[in-house]
Order: C-alpha cells, then structure tokens, then sequence
C-alpha cells in the first residue's frame, strides 16, 4: 500500500514538473520575428503596409519586426506616418538595408534611423536625405559662387522656406539619433550636404549598428541585445531560433500602392472626366456615367493622397473645358490654347521631386493627344450627329417622293418609305404619279406636287 502510495506521488510530481515545463517550451517555440518589407517609393501605400504589419506583429506578440529596406526615399508625409508607427510600435523594430546593392536614401535614412536597431547588408548605403523642392536647387550645396574670401558658399539657403524646410529635417534627423545614441552629426551633414554612407562606413560611423550578410546572420547577432521599446518599457531580444513570418501588404495598401501610382491617378481623372462629358452630350448612355463617376472619385481620393498643385489641377480643368468649346464652336485658336493649358497643368499637377511621384512625359503626350482626339473628334461628330435631319419620325418623312397608288376627290393612299399610306391633298392626281410629302398629321400624308427644279439648260 506504501508502494502504491509513493509511485501515485512521484507520478503526481512527474506530470506538474512536465505541466511547468510546457509553457516555456511553447513560449520558446513560439518566438516569431515578423519580416516587412519596403522596396520601391515610400508613399501612402507604403505608410498604410507598415502600420498594417506592426498591428499585426503586436497582436502575435512577435519577438521583433525586421523592417527590410530598398528605397530611394518618397513622399514627407508617408515617412513621418512610418516613423510615429514605429517609435509607437511594442515590438522592437530592427531596420534591415538589404540584399546587397539596395540602398535607402532620403526618406529611407529617416526611417532607419528611427528604428530600435539598425543594420545593413554589405554593399548598399544610406544617406543623400536633403529635402528636395521643386524648382530649386538641393539646400545646402555648393551654389559655385565664391564669396570674397574666395570660398564657395556652402549652407546659405536660397530663400526663406529652403531654409525652412531644411532646417525642420535636420532638427528631425538628430532627434531621432539622439534618441536612438546615434551619430547626430552625420545624420546632420546627410541633410544640408546629401552626404552618403557605405555598410562599413556607416558602422564604423556609429550612424547603424550592425552589418550583417542575411536574415540568419542578423537574427544571431541581435540575440540578447536590450532595446527600449514605446513606454520607456526594456526588451531583451531572443531571436537565436525566432521563425521568420513575412507579412504581405493587404489588399488595402495593394489598392493604394496602384491608385496612387501619379501616372494611374492622372489617368483615372482624365477618364472620368470625359466619361462625364460624354454622359452629359447624350443623356441615357448610363456607361460613361456611371464608368467616369467611379474613375473620377477614385482619382480625386488619390489625389487628396498625394501632394498636388491646385493651380496645375485648374489649368488642366481650363483646357478640357477648351476642347469642349473646340468641339462645339470650332476656331482653331481656342483648341490650341486648350492642350496648351493641359499639357501646362499636368507638368505641374504634382508638387513633389520624390522618387516614383512625377507624372511620366511619355504619359502627359499620349493622354493630351488622346483626350484632344477624342474632344475634336467624338464630341465633334456628336454635334454634327444633333445637327443632321432627323432620320425617325415625322421629320424624317417630309420631302419624301410618294407614288399615288389610287385618288377621289381630296384623299387617297399613297406608297411612300416602303409603306401604304392614306394620304390628303389640295389638287386632284392620278394613279402612278410621283409626288412629295409636305407634311404627316398623325397618320396621314399632306401631299403635293413636286416642285419644279431648275436644270443646266433652263426651268424643266
């Protein structure tokens, strides 16, 4: 009975320490470093992407988030939301600049600096994040005019909003690094000088933390490493065995990342602007309609996205309005000065020199001459079409020849279009005899003779 006793014990203690042993077991299994990945313009899709994979990270509880970068930089606004995700985000967010020959410039160089931790693969580089306007030079760089010293004059802003806009990034950049303990300096010289930095460089710079070859090899060194995370909360990293999980972008950023293409947005707007007119032209057709209203909201949505000049838009309004009159009233003068005004309007419709966020040439020329086609030329034929007899009804049958198949008195039948006829008259015909309709009162021809025509060789 004592036997039985101590082995029911010792079975009892056998189950609790497997029972203890269990959580850590499924707690080490489960570690999970989530893998995002940016590669092309940073933009609203992009911003949209990140937010999604942090929310979804937080929710697995995942051990990090690998924020793998290849971009050329992008909109202001898109990287401003990217980096406020990423200093909110629980999980730590490591910046990853990979594979090999991918670099993350302007808005990228923000981004990266922003993360817990940041590391590159050999053979890429960062930097050349000067804020970039239009119509202006890069703040900051020589400007090739010796002062009378005979230096170049270097850091002296052309105007007061380059200076603005440069000194607002700077104080941006070095507040990330000195909340990050990284070189603030260099981070600065990036922004006025475009300056640019090498894996090993930007190592030995302390303006990254790590090099690493792959995923693997990042995972390993990160291993045991503390981060702080958002709350001022301390996180030491275990990411030895962590399965790697890539999250996709969800149909929501797929969506933003095509209607915000400048190109596709440009596009949309034209075609449901002429989809409208062409709906308004002739009332009933329901498909440009109901075509151009989907286009046309769906452009302007991208467009509230985006950063956009009013004073392009209403150009490129001014010169569809032009070819509308083209169509109807043509003169030649005010066609032209409609493509002009188009053509005008969309070189300035966008008001950014990101990477990734002009309007192609290619795609101003063909939709300018499209749109111009289809204005002095659909909408052309649409107003003859108006202006041509009537082909139905009782215009239609005015002028017609009709035979007088039989007469008495005043009234008769008569053939006329393909079709017997009764018909009524003020003179008296004979069977046989060709005469015109004058008019049609509800079904009955009002007919008479045929005028006279006058020939080469005199009346007939």
């Amino acid at each position: 009975m004592q036997t039985m006793k101590a082995a029911l014990v010792a079975a009892i203690t056998v189950v609790a320490l497997i029972c203890c042993l269990l959580p850590s077991s499924a707690e080490e299994s489960s570690r999970v470093a989530v893998v995002v990945t940016i590669d092309g313009a940073i933009g609203p899709a992009s911003a949209s992407y990140v937010r999604e994979a942090l929310a979804k990270a937080s929710e697995r509880r995942a051990e990090v988030v690998l924020l793998r970068m290849n971009t050329p930089g992008g909109l202001n606004s898109s990287m401003r939301e990217i980096i406020a995700d990423v200093l909110a985000s629980p999980v730590p967010v490591v910046g990853y600049v990979a594979p090999s020959g991918a670099h993350a410039a302007s808005a990228g160089t923000y981004i990266l600096y922003a993360t817990h931790i940041a590391a590159m693969a050999p053979g890429t580089n960062i930097g050349a994040a000067t804020p970039v306007q239009i119509g202006g030079p890069l703040p900051g760089l020589p400007s090739g005019t010796p002062d009378k010293d005979g230096k170049d004059k270097k850091d002296e802003p052309k105007d007061a909003m380059t200076a603005k806009a440069t000194n607002d990034a700077v104080a941006f950049i070095r507040s990330l690094a000195e909340l990050r303990n990284r070189n603030a300096d260099w981070a600065e010289k990036a922004v006025r000088e475009a300056a640019t930095l090498t894996a090993n460089g930007a190592l030995e710079a302390h303006a990254i933390d790590l090099v690493a070859r792959d995923q693997a090899e990042l995972l390993r060194q990160l291993d045991g490493r503390v981060v702080e995370v958002a709350g001022g909360r301390t996180q030491r990293l275990a990411t030895k065995d962590a399965v790697v999980e890539a999250i996709e972008p969800g149909w929501i950023s797929r969506f933003l990342a095509v209607i915000t293409n400048p190109n596709v947005a440009f596009i949309l707007l034209m075609v449901g602007i002429y989809g409208l007119i062409f709906e308004f032209v002739s009332p009933g057709a329901v498909a440009p309609g109901v075509v151009g209203t989907i286009c046309l909201l769906t452009g302007l949505y991208a467009l509230n996205l985006l950063p956009i000049n009013y004073a392009g838009l209403a150009l490129m309004l001014v010169g569809l309005v032009l070819l509308t009159v083209e169509a109807f009233n043509p003169t030649v003068v005010v066609g032209f000065g409609g493509i002009i005004a188009f053509v005008l309007g969309a070189m300035m419709l966008f008001r950014s020199e990101a990477p990734g966020y002009q309007v192609s040439w290619w795609v101003i020329g063909a939709t300018a001459a499209v749109f111009s086609g289809f204005a002095l030329i659909v909408l052309g034929s649409l107003r003859r079409v108006r202006k041509a007899p009537a082909l139905v009804g009782a215009q239609a049958m005015r002028g017609l020849p009709a035979e007088i198949l039989d007469w008495n008195g005043n009234e008769g039948h008569v053939f006329a279009h393909g079709e017997r006829w009764q018909a009524r008259g003020a003179e008296t015909f004979r069977p046989g005899e060709i005469v015109e309709v004058a008019n049609i009162i509800d079904l009955t021809l009002l007919i008479r003779r045929t005028p006279a025509r006058t020939g080469e060789g005199g009346t007939s």
